[in-house]
């Protein structure tokens, strides 16, 4: 289980936009009620333009607060929120871009209005979220199904843009088998050892991304189709961006902690990193090499029951825990029996290791689960697929409930998996869709898992004290959901590598909204803050180099 550790009362909303919350007036209409920069959203094809994502950033600064225009067209900025300076202006409206104004001034005591002109913008595949290249290609669902892996490491608008021929193609994807899971473009990193792969499965993938790139000709030879952009509910919510000091900063997995303080993974540096969301001042706590020669990075970031903070180093290999109150961490390393260059630790769950003593983590290259004792140091490795055939199968979410037993996602296939903690016994649940994929999880309190089912597009719950699942799918195509969390009100929060969307769901009543976020966000682990009314949404832009808040106004 995630333990909600924030407790803070959010500082960076203003005392206006709190009696906005209080007294249900939309800050989009609240020129009246003390925002301190308004406008309205026109275009020449549509007029009023709801759903346009309005971001105001001061010169100098390193953080972006977002709006989103009502059904006029109306927007308007909070008093508090901007300090008085320059502000530039930019929008996210797919298909459109600003025509003018593009920056502000903002004095102190006056009410600002900017009305923002856009027209059709003249590169709209620039604009289309990794969703909408998904649906705008053709081809069979079979055909798409392996593109699901290429977001990890960048856009699919680098693949469409590409000239290369089928051959030209499959060596670039044999190329890729050779890059670390941990990349991005702006930090490739080589693996130790090459991935298999299989050479027919490579050359039918190369063959059809020569045939939707421009390969062909200079300009796609299908229609770019784009989503709908958001409306009522979806548009009542405050977006702020903080940018990281260095764009090679990769934040993976992102959570509070008691004082209010961000913390974040570096999925490419061996670096913990800190933010105050108050101040936007930033801090890494730089953590040794491990195996020298070997990736950078982490992925997993936990706490235990003392608010101190887990790491699973991911190539590296083993854990790092990070002692909050000395500021000092401590290594795990895997000893050499058990460590060879394939090894990765990509999870970790130190969540009930109060209990007994024990640390759950994953062997990915062994398909394996784990188990550190904190007493001893040692690792125990633990295979859940003894007795069965041999698959593809990736322990990957961990979840841990209250005696410790351990909860994982078989990432490679479709199953749950339950690893009694006393007895090491393992014991698999399938997932009522096949090749499901369920990736991250959380536990609520009363102990069910819920879970992403990446490869299905659905989000579900298993209720281990009656061995049922529930799935939903969402409501966004193409989605792919990476992880779920949820919240003090049951509301189920999700995002994914794809879509540039948020989405918050209601299990019980079966309604949903999908917010928008400004820039294109590779969104990996989610964490919501519930000490807040409502509740804080927090997440990493792991290809962005920055973390970002969102604040739903209901």
């Amino acid at each position: 289980m995630r333990p909600m550790l924030s407790k803070f009362a959010l500082a960076a909303i203003s005392g206006a936009l709190v009696l906005f919350l209080q007294l249900g007036i939309d800050p989009a209409r609240a020129q009246e009620s003390g925002s301190v920069l308004t406008g309205r959203i026109t275009s020449v094809a549509e007029g009023a333009m709801e759903g346009v994502l309005v971001s105001a950033r001061a010169a100098g600064s390193s953080i972006t607060f977002t709006v989103v225009s009502d059904r006029d067209g109306r927007f308007g900025f909070a008093a508090g929120r901007l300090a008085p300076g320059r502000y530039a202006l930019s929008i996210r409206a797919v298909g459109y871009e600003l025509d003018g104004p593009s920056t502000v001034e903002v004095a102190a005591q006056k009410t600002a209005r900017v009305d923002i002109a856009l027209r059709r913008t003249r590169d709209l595949a620039a604009q289309l979220s990794n969703t909408e290249w998904f649906t705008s290609m053709p081809g069979t669902a079979e055909q798409k199904r392996p593109l699901i892996e290429c977001m990890s490491c960048h856009t699919f608008e680098r693949i469409a843009r590409t000239r290369y021929g089928a051959d030209e193609m499959y060596s670039v994807l044999k190329r890729m088998t050779t890059y670390a899971n941990n990349s991005t473009i702006q930090r490739v990193q080589r693996r130790k050892v090459d991935r298999r792969f299989d050479e027919d499965s490579f050359r039918k993938l190369a063959a059809y991304l020569a045939a939707v790139n421009l390969s062909k000709g200079p300009s796609w030879s299908y229609e770019l189709k784009t989503l709908p952009r958001p409306t009522g509910r979806a548009t009542r919510a405050v977006i702020t961006e903080y940018d990281l000091p260095r764009k090679t900063i990769a934040p993976h997995d992102v959570r509070t902690d008691a004082d209010g303080m961000v913390w974040y993974s570096n999925f490419v540096e061996n670096t913990l990193g800190r933010l105050d969301p108050r101040s936007g001042s930033h801090t890494e706590y730089a953590y040794p090499v491990i195996k020298p020669g070997a990736p950078l990075g982490s992925l997993a970031l936990e706490a235990d029951n003392d608010g101190n903070l887990w790491l699973a180093a991911m190539f590296q290999t083993g854990l790092v825990k990070f002692d909050v109150r000395t500021r000092t961490f401590r290594i795990f390393r895997i000893p050499p029996e058990m460590n060879s260059d394939a090894s990765q630790q990509s999870m970790v769950m130190p969540g009930r290791s109060h209990v007994d003593g024990k640390v759950w983590t994953n062997e990915v290259s062994k398909q394996s689960i784990m188990r550190l004792d904190l007493a001893s140091g040692k690792f125990d490795l633990i295979d859940p697929f003894k007795y069965l055939p041999k698959g593809n199968h990736s322990p990957y979410g961990l979840a841990a409930d209250a005696a410790n037993n351990l909860y994982f996602m078989d990432f490679g296939d479709e199953a749950i998996g339950r690893v009694d903690a006393k007895t090491g016994q393992s014991t698999l649940y399938a997932t009522p869709t096949k090749r499901s994929r369920p990736r991250r999880t959380m536990m609520d309190a009363q102990g069910r898992v819920w879970f992403a089912e990446f490869a299905a597009n659905k989000v579900a719950m298993f209720d281990p004290g009656k061995d049922t699942f529930r799935e939903w799918e969402v409501p966004t195509p193409h989605t792919y959901p990476y992880d779920v969390f949820v919240d003090k009100n049951g509301e189920l929060w999700s995002g994914s590598m794809s879509s540039d969307r948020i989405l918050r769901f209601d299990p019980e009543r079966g309604t949903s909204v999908e917010y928008l976020l400004p820039r294109q966000t590779n969104v990996r682990r989610v964490f919501v803050d519930n000490s807040t009314t409502p509740v804080t949404f927090w997440v990493g832009s792991n290809h962005g180099a920055s973390i970002v808040k969102l604040n739903p106004l209901d």
